[in-house]
């Protein structure tokens, strides 16, 4: 199962399933993936009214069971899913505070999700992948990524737009405020 064979890094190399960098680069690219994938497996249960630390337990606990399934050829993480962050809000009639008091009703959901994820893994088992490749070629595919993404583009920028509170401005009518008053030319 542990046998990678060392490949040396090189500009533009690909490494395959059964090889890895030497260790320096392999701990660099760990603990990017680390911080890289932590963002999205606290923020997704939090959106849903989750508890982070339980999806924390369980993504690690699924990255080792499909790492093991996958006798190590697979390399990869198993997080959460936005996929589900609107039915889940839906479902629930989360608030956007604390834990949501209808986390079973989510969960009976996902459970069923899953059930039909392993059913059609099944099935691509049985059959191959071709039919997938003709369902959605990768010019289809992409183009929803793509939209996916543009659409998405604006969020960040709007996140980060300065706010009054980010430019020093004072919110509250205070004399006595240190902060400098809000106006179009300060």
């Amino acid at each position: 199962m542990f046998t990678w064979i060392v490949k040396p890094p090189l500009d533009g190399a690909v490494v395959a399933p059964d090889e890895r960098l030497p260790w320096p680069q392999t701990v660099a690219i760990g603990l990017q993936h680390v911080v890289a994938m932590f963002g999205a497996t606290v923020l997704g249960p939090l959106l849903m009214g989750f508890d982070p630390n339980v999806a924390i337990l369980m993504s690690g606990v699924g990255t080792q069971i499909f790492f093991v399934a996958t006798g190590g050829k697979v390399p990869s993480y198993v997080g959460s899913s936005f996929s589900f962050i609107s039915v889940v809000i839906a479902a629930t009639a989360y608030a956007g505070q604390g834990l949501s008091a209808n986390i079973a009703v989510a969960l009976g959901g996902i459970v069923i999700c899953g059930a039909v994820y392993a059913v059609i893994g099944r099935v691509v088992m049985a059959t191959g992948t071709g039919w997938i490749d003709r369902l959605m070629p990768p010019v289809v595919t992409g183009a929803v990524v793509a939209v996916i993404g543009l659409s998405l583009a604006a969020v960040p920028i709007k996140n980060m737009s300065p706010t009054p509170f980010d430019a020093g401005c004072r919110s509250w009518p205070s004399p006595a405020s240190r902060w400098r008053p809000c106006s179009p030319g300060a």
